[in-house]
């Protein structure tokens, strides 16, 4: 493969989905000797990004204002510096000044599109099917594309997210070593069954769900705990008092801990007997599913989106009907009692993702 100059496109890099894909694809870009730019406003992961080997250059091209169409001109300019041979967006905002910025340059770069997401039909989200290549993230993804923009399917390739067995490596069950410590730093007994939910503190993640399941659990006798760990973040104050409200209503008050985002949360899925994937909307791919089998950790969710897709390859039983409190009241009795055997294999790999995308790279760079 010729050495190439690539381009990623985003509104920041703080912290999600995006923005770690961002992150990956350009490690891998450096390590197989290309050279990795990546245009966005900053953020707290920009140190992350350029000790990896990238570059980056500030543009505030994800922010919305009556400046926005004509910072098409200044992109323009820095990709006439950079000289791309592909150009890849990753959000509707930078992909709509990526293809004004497009025009009249000569030689044009490949232009290359990620659907993170299960994006609102219309004409705003449709720029997401215009590249040269449209990368899907899921079946999912690529179902829902296919469903309200037909016409791009031909130019999709899906390339599923994946994790890096050695960051997630399968550990002991139970772990008594990350179960210790991360009791302590809980504050719970010993014979806590403990339940795991990691996810930003957002009302469509379904934490209301997972208390209404503590609550059934512990009427049952289960002493459950439940770790709403990512939940407790700046701007969510008013969200978190409605939660712990409605965990004091429901007599679990003591039961409930809520912790902020944190990057390294091997430990937490070691310590946790259930971990719980309840998003009332679909998710894209459902990324902590994997990782959470990965560790060894047996998993709940509702079967539907990425998180449905990855269970019913991965751990069918822990499929739940969408919505069914019933359902997933018995299911986590059943796993709490009996854990499923973790699936022997997750072949969803970091690195398969990786070069699954420096190939297509490739193949539409010219």
């Amino acid at each position: 493969m010729r050495r190439l100059t690539v381009v990623q496109l985003l509104p920041a890099m703080h912290a999600g989905g995006v923005e770690r894909s961002t992150l990956e694809i350009a490690a891998a870009l450096v390590a197989a000797g290309h050279a990795s730019h990546v245009i966005s406003a900053g953020g707290r992961l920009l140190p992350a990004l350029e000790a990896a080997g990238s570059t980056h250059h500030a543009l505030a091209i994800g922010a919305k204002s009556l400046a926005t169409p004509f910072r098409i001109f200044a992109l323009r300019r820095l990709l006439r510096a950079i000289r791309p041979d592909v150009v890849h967006a990753r959000s509707r905002l930078p992909a709509w000044l990526a293809l004004g910025a497009l025009r009249g340059l000569s030689p044009r770069p490949a232009f290359v599109t990620t659907m993170h997401g299960l994006h609102s039909p219309g004409r705003y989200s449709s720029v997401m099917t215009r590249g040269d290549a449209v990368i899907c993230v899921s079946d999912t993804v690529r179902a829902h594309l296919r469903a309200h923009w037909p016409d791009a399917d031909r130019r999709v390739t899906v390339i599923p997210r994946g994790v890096d067995p050695l960051q997630f490596p399968r550990r002991a069950r139970p772990d008594i070593g990350a179960r210790a410590a991360v009791f302590d730093e809980l504050a719970l007994p010993a014979d806590t069954r403990l339940l795991l939910m990691p996810g930003r503190g957002t009302r469509l993640k379904g934490h209301a769900d997972a208390i209404a399941l503590l609550a059934a659990l512990r009427v049952e006798g289960v002493p459950a705990a439940l770790w709403l760990l990512g939940s407790d973040e700046p701007g969510r104050e008013a969200y978190l008092a409605e939660l712990r409200a409605l965990a004091a209503a429901s007599g679990v008050a003591g039961w409930l801990r809520l912790s902020p985002p944190r990057a390294e949360v091997v430990r937490a899925y070691a310590a946790s007997d259930l971990v719980l994937q309840l998003s009332r909307q679909p998710e894209a791919f459902g990324r902590t599913v994997i990782e959470a089998l990965a560790v060894g950790a047996p998993v709940l969710g509702w079967a539907h989106g990425g998180v449905g897709e990855q269970l019913a390859v991965l751990q069918p039983e822990g499929a739940v009907p969408l919505g069914d409190a019933t359902a997933l009241l018995a299911r986590a009795r059943a796993v709490l009692a009996e854990p499923p055997a973790p699936p022997s294999r997750i072949p969803y790999t970091l690195a398969a993702m990786q070069q699954a995308t420096l190939d297509l790279y490739a193949r539409h760079a010219g």
